[in-house]
Parts: structure tokens; sequence; C-alpha cells
């Protein structure tokens, strides 16, 4: 399925598949492509964000879920005050990923130590990348970007699967 994704500044993208089949202005991309379903997003394209200490983080710190908000808070523990077995540091790793997903974060730098969290990692489609920068969006390149509205990620893309949206 097409999708053009179109911010209110800058230009728009179209993803097929896993791909971004064009770039350019929205509205040659949808006469181009007007059966494509188009989404509209406030704020600007861009390839994301990189984490440099991404899986490190993942791995050492502990992510509560929120049941256990009101004897561990919502922030991540870092270092964690018990020991995670593999239940509870891939449900860590899970809700860890999504943090990163709602800042705009496509990748993460490093590689996972645990297997727990490289299937957190896996499946949420992040990039696990060498070092930390980030190839510009290209015609043909993966659809990996985030859309930013004055500093605030309101969409993040990856994969070319819609994985975050502020509300």
């Amino acid at each position: 399925m097409l999708t053009i994704h179109a911010p209110a500044e800058g230009d728009a993208v179209l993803v097929e598949g896993d791909r971004l089949a064009a770039i350019g202005p929205y509205e040659a991309l949808v006469a181009a492509h007007p059966a494509a379903r188009v989404r509209r997003w406030p704020g600007r394209v861009t390839p994301g964000l990189v984490a440099p200490d991404g899986v490190e983080l993942l791995e050492r710190a502990y992510h509560p879920d929120p049941r256990e908000a009101d004897t561990l808070g919502t922030e991540p523990l870092d270092p964690p005050p018990f020991a995670l077995d593999d239940v509870r540091r891939g449900g860590s790793a899970r809700r860890g990923v999504q943090r990163l997903l709602a800042r705009g974060v496509v990748g993460v730098t490093g590689s996972p130590r645990s297997r727990v969290v490289a299937e957190a990692v896996r499946r949420s489609g992040l990039a696990v990348l060498p070092g930390p920068d980030l190839p510009p969006l290209a015609v043909g390149g993966p659809a990996r970007f985030a859309v930013f509205d004055g500093g605030v990620c309101v969409v993040t893309v990856v994969a070319g699967r819609l994985v975050h949206r502020e509300r």
C-alpha cells in the first residue's frame, strides 16, 4: 500500500512497503499517486534520531511497568533495585523501545548482549548502526523517519510502519 506522509512544512514522502518511493512536494506526490493513502502531520519530516546509548540503556536500566508506577514510579531505574530475569528484562526492554520511538529514535548503536533485548530491538524495527550517523532520506532507501513539530516528535515511522504517534 502506498502512503503519503504530508508534513505541514517541507517535502512529503511516499512510502511503499518498507521503502521510500518518492520525496517531494505534497501536490506532486498526490498528482502522481492519487490512490495513495494520505496522512497529514504538523511539523517537518526528518531522518529521525539515533540513540548512541540506546542499547546500553535498554540493557542496564529497568523501565517500570505502568502497573508498578505507584511503587517504582514511571522513569527508568538505573540501576534497577532488583535483579532482572529474562521475563522482567524483556518487558523492560519493550517499554524502553517504546520510549525511544516516542522521542523520534529510529536507530541505536551497539549490539545487544542480552537475547531478550536483542529481540525487542529486532521486533521494533529499530536500525542497529555502527555509529551515530543516520543517512539522509533517499528514494529507494528505508522508510525510517520521524516528524517533529516544535521539537516534539509527533510521528515515528520504522520499516514503513507507523510505530509512534503523539496523541
